[in-house]
């Protein structure tokens, strides 16, 4: 298990680091579609943008110091592909321009080298404890080659590239700063502290105070706070964010990571390590992969039962089959789910035959993605006087799933047509602040562009 989490991450990375620099170069077309094209200058892999690549590439790292701990006697060649592949991902890290990334690799490369230095002072100290990771300064190393390489891929990318240290200087653009945002979210938990907006309604409750915060207003739908405690604490409430934060410190605190001197438990915690920090400023916890590994490292951390009660009660041998065979059974639902319900957002010649006419008919239904199906609907139906209460009813209901542009004009509109002149005005007026571009095209007849056809 050890050997394939470890292996599983370092061929996931340096696949993944080979796509991204062949994407920062835009030399990636001839995979299509086995990847996409960003663009020269950006680097993702196939994960959805820049900071997630950038976790995925330091939790390889991660692994590349443990398999350099388990095999601190192997050959030369393997120690020569060893460094080959830690010098692959730092490329990677430093082409996804990520500041994320870059805030990972200065904790990895800062823990190691404190945990080599441990080592070296417990061997000198006539300890039984041997050396597993390279030295101190070796580790340290990676640091200014990290920033010797952010200097020269954009030097080798030609002009027009952005890179490392431009995104360091210059910080976000106007109206994306993450102080904004975090500004903008603090407002809401005043507003309601105790309880939060309820999950999922952060979108629509940024939505609803356009124009009604004290300072800069976040010009993105704004669906998650960036930071995993304040999430909580603007959905759930201040109390639920801090009993599961705090439920959460808790057993780590008892665990005491700081203590542990195996290997394979040290990388795990290095792994929940880099989840924690970029939850600290995204949301990598809203995705598969990244829930996939924070799981299998809790495992590997959970403190083992006693296999004599386990093997005592015949139920609890079964647990293990019985929740994987379940697992089994709803990623299978889901993924059926997921191919019926996309129809609808596909061009009629990539759908399946039997969803090619009709379509929206056919997918109803859906447990999982019912909203997706209803803002289809929404989007697809034009208004009319004969259905305007439909449109009205259904557009204040998907407001508070995808509060954007398609669904305000619809709220609008609709509005509008059953006499509700108060109501349309004010939506108006949010919509001007919030997506001053679309409201601009819509008052000139011009078209938004739909995603669903």
């Amino acid at each position: 298990m050890q050997a394939a989490l470890a292996h599983g991450l370092i061929w996931a990375g340096a696949l993944s680091a080979v796509l991204g620099l062949l994407q920062y170069y835009d030399l990636a077309g001839f995979l299509h579609p086995l990847t996409t094209e960003p663009g020269a200058g950006q680097a993702f892999g196939n994960l959805r943008q820049r900071n997630q690549f950038a976790s995925l590439i330091s939790m390889a790292l991660i692994a590349a110091l443990w398999l350099y701990a388990s095999h601190r006697s192997a050959a030369l060649p393997r120690r020569l592909l060893w460094a080959a592949v830690v010098a692959l991902l730092l490329t990677a890290a430093a082409a996804s321009t990520s500041r994320t990334g870059l805030l990972e690799v200065l904790a990895i490369v800062g823990t190691a080298a404190f945990i080599a230095r441990r080592e070296r002072q417990a061997q000198r100290a006539g300890s039984v404890f041997a050396t597993r990771l390279p030295s101190p300064l070796v580790v340290l190393s990676w640091i200014p080659l990290y920033f010797a390489i952010a200097w020269l891929l954009p030097q080798l990318a030609g002009s027009g590239v952005d890179s490392m240290m431009q995104r360091l200087s210059e910080g976000a653009p106007t109206g994306h700063s993450r102080l904004i945002l975090w500004s903008n979210v603090l407002t809401l938990i005043a507003e309601r502290p105790w309880t939060g907006w309820g999950w999922g309604e952060l979108s629509f409750a940024h939505y609803m105070h356009s124009g009604l915060y004290p300072g800069q207003r976040f010009v993105e739908i704004l669906d998650n706070a960036h930071n995993l405690p304040l999430h909580l604490a603007v959905e759930l409430g201040i109390p639920a964010a801090a009993l599961i934060c705090g439920g959460f410190l808790w057993l780590v605190v008892r665990a005491r990571p700081w203590r542990d001197r195996n290997p394979f438990r040290i990388m795990a915690w290095a792994l929940l390590g880099v989840i924690v920090l970029h939850s600290l400023l995204e949301y990598p916890l809203w995705y598969g992969p990244f829930q996939l590994v924070f799981g299998l490292c809790l495992g590997i951390l959970w403190p083992a039962e006693d296999r004599n009660e386990t093997a005592a009660c015949p139920w609890a041998r079964r647990l293990p089959a019985m929740a994987a065979a379940l697992l089994v059974a709803v990623v299978g639902y889901a993924g059926w789910d997921y191919i019926r319900i996309s129809q609808i957002y596909l061009p009629r010649d990539e759908r399946l035959p039997a969803y090619e006419d009709d379509t929206l008919t056919k997918v109803h239904g859906s447990w999982l993605f019912a909203n997706q199906v209803r803002f289809a609907k929404l989007t697809l139906t034009p208004v009319t006087t004969a259905n305007a209460a439909e449109v009205h009813l259904l557009a204040q209901r998907i407001l508070h799933f995808s509060p954007e542009p398609r669904v305000i004009v619809k709220l609008v509109e609709s509005a509008q047509l059953l006499g509700l002149h108060e109501e349309a005005r004010t939506e108006a007026e949010r919509f001007s602040i919030a997506f001053p571009l679309e409201y601009g095209l819509w008052l000139e007849g011009k078209p938004i562009d739909s995603s669903a056809s």
